[in-house]
């Protein structure tokens, strides 16, 4: 088994013996749209796999038999219709009612859409990882509020970021360093900039992941990631550090997946085999 160049940057934290599912966090996770379920699909189960004691994963209709059909340990809810405001005022009510929300994997874009994650953005009191679609409709959007009701982490490629910046051209790594660290300082937020060396920074501290390797650069990776970090959410990490230790068990994860079947033919659903191993590594102190 390969072993990642670097030790985790904290330990997690173990479970308590008196303990229950409600104990590890309610998570809820958004996303999903026609031709898009898999990647919705990927975060619930990631979410599952680090540890959250409840995930719900909430998407259309049209996708949600689809979506339980992926995993029978998370549960399913749907909203009827883009169209229907009532399904999406109980959406945000669903959402107050947990302690972490990941929004964004596969999620599609309208008007509407774009209505709804600027509203949770600016309305929920919980962690909010935002994601893909999510980001999106984020820089679609009005401005990004310099502050929000509730810790805010933001998941960005290098693309969706410029998208956030409204910015057209490439960058160098070090501006995109810097950019990085002003934004995360500007708008009150976690910052998490995936690439080779993801980088995590909360305006104040910067974080380097070294775990990690090229064949995670395939669809779904990403929606591993928000599943991973909003559990850790859920179960009442700090946002900084459960973005740090998101990315690195993430990372890590990756590869031991690559050490099994090669950076090649890894895919995203590899992870959700992997990563009970990553989090076993480093709850035992094995890294």
């Amino acid at each position: 088994m390969t072993q990642p160049p670097c030790p985790p940057p904290f330990k997690l934290p173990p479970r308590e013996r008196e303990s229950h599912k409600g104990t590890y966090g309610r998570c809820l996770l958004i996303g999903g749209s026609p031709g898009m379920a898999g990647s919705i699909s990927l975060s619930g189960q990631a979410a599952l796999r680090s540890g959250a004691g409840l995930v719900t994963v909430a998407t259309p209709l049209e996708c949600r038999d689809l979506v339980a059909s992926f995993e029978p340990c998370y549960m399913t809810w749907a909203w009827p219709s883009p169209g229907d405001t009532g399904s999406w005022n109980e959406l945000l009510q669903r959402s107050a009612a947990m302690d972490a929300v990941g929004c964004g994997p596969g999620l599609g874009g309208s008007p509407l859409i774009d209505e709804l994650v600027n509203r949770l953005y600016e309305t929920l009191s919980q962690p909010l990882v935002m994601d893909a679609d999510g980001l999106n409709a984020l820089a679609r959007g009005r401005a990004i509020p310099t502050t929000a009701p509730g810790p805010r982490i933001l998941t960005p490629h290098p693309g969706e970021f410029r998208r956030l910046l409204h910015a057209d051209e490439r960058v160098s790594g070090n501006q995109l360093r810097a950019q990085a660290v002003d934004f995360a300082r500007a708008h009150s937020i976690v910052l998490v900039l995936k690439g080779h060396r993801t980088l995590v920074t909360d305006g104040q501290e910067l974080y380097e992941n070294a775990t990690g390797n090229p064949g995670m650069a395939t669809g779904g990776t990403g929606d591993v990631l928000t599943g991973v970090i909003t559990a850790l959410l859920g179960q009442g990490l700090a946002p900084f550090q459960a973005a740090q230790l998101g990315v690195y068990l993430h990372g890590l994860a990756g590869d031991l997946a690559a050490a099994r079947w090669g950076e090649t033919s890894l895919i995203a659903r590899d992870l959700l085999i992997t990563l009970p191993a990553a989090f076993q590594q480093v709850v035992e102190n094995r890294v």
